[in-house]
């Protein structure tokens, strides 16, 4: 198996560039250079001026990617590799998503449904802007945990707000029983590659006559990632770098995880036979038998998720076991932490035939 470099990424941020975005793009390559962040997906709405103006590529040791967010009243979708944006007028609100997904695919680009089941809160008068048309095609994925919509879920009052800005990563619930569920149910037809979002806009609120950013993008990149596995390692040439990480991405070579308390490099999940081996993304012939391995580089709750039910769990580094039964296979990982078990690594899945 040739894939084998791991790459911590942060996928669908805002820049100044959006109209609810503050912080420019330097600042943000900053934050990301000082977390260790390999590359930056910067989705503003509607516009690419992030490119236009030239930041696209290498700054230091992190490559900026420039994609975009279409973003009607529901049905938000993030787009790499486009040429233009894609602006919806005010009176096109409705707009059938397959409209922009296949304007996606004309230019040659990949896209990804955004926060899918996404809730708002309430408490805090945020809209709830989940994806309502399931009947589309020719997405390349979905989010499958979205950092934003998941700490807004936690906040039912104002002491466990409080508690909850200031210690975000411990109350965070994982992704939505129901969107791994769907996800689930995709993957039996087709591939769907799962990422995870961040969605940070560094916005300011006003809470108790305080002006709070929520979230700086210092303390956002140490939160939710998504690792990309590629098969050659980084260039240091925007152009062929960018390909190389879009075309991983695209064929399921990725895990999310949430890594304020460990990072997950070292994390692998792998399906191997005495002539072949597969990794996450891949499709594998089952002749017989086939020992599937989740290697992680801590001890955790380790799952393997055959077809969305649990097909084996053990608390442990390395997880090994025998599969005779095709099925979409996947592994999930909690770690503990201060004596409760925290939603930590979630891979795509490997596809037994």
């Amino acid at each position: 198996m040739s894939y084998q470099y791991d790459y911590t990424g942060v996928i669908h941020i805002h820049s100044v560039y959006s109209f609810d975005g503050r912080t420019p793009v330097p600042d943000i390559l900053e934050a990301a250079r000082i977390n260790g962040i390999d590359f930056v997906m910067l989705t503003d709405h509607a516009n690419l001026r992030a490119r236009e103006e030239g930041f696209e590529g290498w700054h230091d040791n992190t490559l900026l990617i420039v994609g975009q967010e279409i973003a009607p009243r529901f049905n938000h979708y993030i787009a790499f590799r486009t040429n233009t944006p894609v602006i919806i007028s005010e009176d096109e609100q409705d707009m059938d998503p397959q409209i922009y997904i296949d304007h996606v695919l004309e230019q040659g680009g990949i896209g990804f449904i955004a926060h899918p089941d996404h809730g708002g809160t309430k408490m805090f008068h945020v809209k709830h802007f989940p994806w309502m048309r399931w009947e589309a095609t020719g997405y390349t994925g979905m989010g499958i945990w979205d950092f934003m919509s998941d700490w807004q879920s936690t906040l039912s009052g104002y002491l466990k707000t409080l508690l909850s800005y200031l210690y975000p990563a411990f109350f965070l619930k994982g992704p939505k029983k129901e969107t791994l569920l769907r996800w689930d149910q995709l993957n039996q037809n087709h591939h769907v590659v799962g990422i995870g979002e961040l969605d940070n806009h560094d916005s300011v609120k006003r809470v108790m006559g305080l002006n709070v950013s929520v979230f700086p993008f210092m303390k956002a990149f140490k939160l939710l990632r998504t690792h990309v596995i590629t098969e050659k390692p980084f260039a240091k040439d925007t152009k062929k770098d960018i390909e190389l990480l879009l075309r991983a991405l695209k064929q399921g070579r990725a895990y999310v995880a949430a890594e304020y308390y460990r990072e997950s490099n070292g994390f692998s999940f792998t399906l191997a036979d005495k002539n072949r081996e597969a990794t996450m993304g891949d499709e594998f012939i089952l002749d017989n038998e086939a020992c599937l391995s989740a290697i992680l580089p801590s001890i955790a709750k380790v799952r393997i998720i055959r077809d969305g039910i649990i097909f084996r769990e053990e608390v442990t580094h390395k997880l090994l076991c025998n599969i005779r039964q095709p099925g979409v296979y996947r592994a999930e990982a909690y770690l503990k932490i201060f004596g409760k078990y925290l939603p930590w690594i979630f891979s795509n899945p490997i596809y037994v035939k």
